[in-house]
């Protein structure tokens, strides 16, 4: 399946290796991901797209805002995210690290 904006994907590589994502920007080679807490909108993780895979398709709030105006907010993908991270177990996420 082919990344897209707005996407949840999972790192493959490194030591986030597991964690979920959201991605906020593509381009050809990299794709630019924020969780909200770690990697921040402001600052978002550049990773090679063949080290991250597609998680689901994320949420149609975020979508229609990203897409509109052009940013999300780093507490919207937050929420966005807590399920997905409740559900995969993800300690690091939980504790707020």
């Amino acid at each position: 399946m082919e990344l897209d904006r707005s996407q949840f994907v999972v790192s493959l590589a490194g030591r986030d290796r597991g964690r979920i994502f959201f991605v906020v920007d593509i381009d050809p080679v990299f794709v630019y991901l924020a969780d909200g807490r770690l990697r921040r909108v402001e600052a978002p993780k550049k990773k090679k797209r063949k080290h991250v895979a597609y998680f689901s398709e994320g949420s149609d709030r975020l979508r229609e805002k990203l897409l509109e105006v052009g940013k999300v907010t780093n507490s919207e993908i937050r929420r966005a995210l807590s399920p997905h991270n409740a559900q995969s177990g993800d300690a690091a996420s939980s504790r707020g690290r």
